[in-house]
């Protein structure tokens, strides 16, 4: 949605983290509610990755607020290209597809969440980019389960990050309805499709979009 909104709408960098953030809302909630009817959401895990993510998504929608437009650009796109990184590599690191303990789970989901709320209030993006990665690599999720447990818990993230850039002036309003129904339709049929590709596809699709993304960002 951000290229989209730099790119189409003409909004500025900051606005367009702002408004994305507000239709991530009902994105979530959507694909969700479909990653959930395939069984594939984890609501406990969902909730420890929420608590974490809400205390520091305001942090991070101030901190985007305070950046020149230049810097913020640039910082998307670099964050964009760790993260492809990481998924890509995902398939070489030993032992990635083993669960740990408990304890260690916790403190990995409890920091996931953490790291996801400031830079999903910095960057305007949902919690596929942030949580999925340390999810699969560390917490040795499925990439089906994770991406349907990041959905969930970026529902109350979602809204606290829009909330502070609303108040920030950071919201683009008449673009709101129209991305929501959008919103809506996309994160039915995005889910619905996921569900029906193999899980290396589904890794290879989902990097593939990261790498195009952070190019064009980095380039600018």
């Amino acid at each position: 949605m951000i290229p989209l909104m730099t790119g189409f709408a003409k909004l500025t960098q900051h606005k367009a983290h702002g408004t994305s953030l507000a239709a991530i809302i009902f994105t979530a909630l959507v694909g969700a509610g479909t990653y959930f009817l395939h069984g594939a959401v984890d609501w406990k895990i969902a909730a420890v990755l929420a608590v974490g993510a809400i205390l520091t998504a305001r942090l991070g929608a101030l901190y985007a607020h305070s950046l020149p437009e230049k810097k913020l650009k640039k910082a998307f796109g670099f964050f964009l290209v760790v993260v492809s990184v990481l998924v890509i590599v995902k398939a070489l690191i030993p032992g990635a597809d083993h669960a740990p303990s408990f304890w260690v789970s916790l403190l990995i989901f409890l920091s996931t969440g953490a790291a996801t709320g400031f830079l999903s209030g910095m960057m305007g993006v949902g919690g596929g980019t942030v949580m999925i990665p340390p999810m699969v690599i560390l917490a040795g999720m499925s990439q089906h389960l994770a991406q349907g447990t990041s959905l969930l818990a970026m529902v109350p993230v979602s809204i606290s990050g829009a909330l502070t850039h609303y108040r920030l002036g950071n919201v683009q309003v008449d673009l709101v309805p129209g991305l929501v129904v959008g919103a809506v339709v996309g994160g039915y049929l995005g889910g619905t499709a996921a569900n029906l590709l193999p899980d290396l596809y589904l890794k290879l699709i989902f990097s593939a979009v990261l790498v195009w993304l952070s190019l064009k960002y980095i380039r600018k």
